[in-house]
């Protein structure tokens, strides 16, 4: 029960700092050029994808796939986030805690980019796992982690980091998708290319 008190404690903490931080945090990345990464994902869709931008942020990502013509729904857990992606995409974007995910089957894509290492390690599980369920057959999952071993409060919101060997064997307790390509980049913000992160794109088999 304490570590159910604690993760709740800390997903309030990450939700905290971004209702607090929201139109900053948008500020800073809703322009940036994401595009190399966001086609290593696409060119693996099939034409007019359904794709789900889990953990949207500004919308930057939900508006490139709109418009380049695929079917996007874009969610995130935080209300605030959920407005401004909405009017910067001008979808509809879901409130929607990662943990609450509940759909089977229903999309080709589902980009998760700096959003589920937000979790600690027991609820990434479950979450995979409900990620893994709602993407169709042969489905291709984006995420990305920062680059580490550390699990805790950074900055006013948890993270948990990861290797790429360590990613591995996560992924072997968690479920069943693929990894079939991984890229270490450098954070491409102003004045943070010191931060190394861990790109993923993994297939559900």
């Amino acid at each position: 029960m304490a570590a159910n008190t604690d993760e709740i404690q800390m997903t309030d903490a990450t939700l905290e700092y971004y209702r607090a931080n929201s139109e900053a945090f948008s500020e800073g990345t809703f322009k940036v050029d994401f595009s190399a990464t966001q086609e290593k994902f696409l060119k693996l869709l099939p034409k007019n994808a359904a794709v789900l931008d889990l953990g949207c942020g500004s919308g930057r990502d939900s508006l490139s796939f709109l418009r380049q013509g695929f079917r996007v729904t874009a969610a995130d857990g935080s209300p605030e986030m959920c407005r401004i992606a909405a009017q910067n995409t001008g979808l509809p974007v879901k409130t929607l805690l990662f943990e609450d995910l509940d759909f089977k089957e229903e999309f080709d894509g589902i980009w998760a980019c700096a959003s589920i290492l937000h979790l600690p390690r027991e609820p990434l599980k479950t979450v995979l796992g409900k990620i893994e369920r709602a993407l169709v057959s042969g489905g291709i999952l984006y995420t990305s982690f920062k680059y580490g071993e550390f699990s805790g409060m950074r900055n006013g919101r948890f993270f948990t980091d990861f290797t790429y060997e360590s990613f591995r064997e996560f992924l072997r307790e968690a479920c069943n998708l693929r990894i079939c390509d991984y890229w270490i980049s450098r954070d491409v913000r102003p004045g943070r290319d010191e931060e190394k992160w861990l790109n993923l794109l993994m297939r559900k088999e």
